[in-house]
């Protein structure tokens, strides 16, 4: 059973007020997913969980003002759009449905995904770089100021630590 309207909506205009583009029903999923077969998409499956509210959208607004961006930002609302959300999960197989979860798109493919146990327990900050990080890596431009990801770091080096301490290593 969907979430009340009225408990949502706030949490609805963090995203759109952005300019992130909502999708409410499967045949929306379907156009827009066709629509940016050649780009590049952010998709955020919303959530009303706290590390939706206090992690991945504050993570989301931050990453827009990131020098690399994707050509456009998409989400669905798990919990409210049920067919929507299912229909969007359809493009990510193989990938336990999870939210809030944020997944980068290029050329209709999955290229990065951020599921909610890489949300979880993590700071704003530490999210927001990691899908900056993401944005270049499937833009193609390898970190233009130079720096080095916190979790591209953690996994070249084998730390053996959790993913889920990969942003302060």
């Amino acid at each position: 059973m969907p979430y009340p309207p009225q408990l949502v909506e706030p949490m609805r205009l963090e995203l759109t007020a952005l300019g992130v583009e909502e999708l409410r029903t499967a045949e929306d999923v379907d156009r827009a997913m066709e629509s940016t077969r050649e780009q590049t998409v952010a998709v955020v499956i919303n959530s009303v969980c706290g590390c939706a509210a206090g992690m991945a959208r504050p993570a989301v607004r931050m990453a827009m003002n990131a020098p690399v961006q994707p050509d456009r930002y998409l989400t669905v609302f798990a919990g409210q759009d049920l067919e929507a959300t299912a229909q969007m999960r359809s493009y990510l197989p193989g990938i336990p449905p999870s939210s809030p979860f944020i997944a980068v798109f290029k050329d209709g493919q999955p290229a990065f995904v951020m599921e909610r146990r890489e949300i979880e327990g993590r700071s704003a900050s530490a999210i927001a770089y990691d899908l900056a990080r993401a944005y270049e890596r499937v833009r193609g431009v390898e970190n233009p100021e130079g720096d080095e990801s916190p979790s591209a770091g953690a996994a070249s080096h084998g730390s053996g630590m959790p993913d889920t301490f990969r942003s302060i290593l």
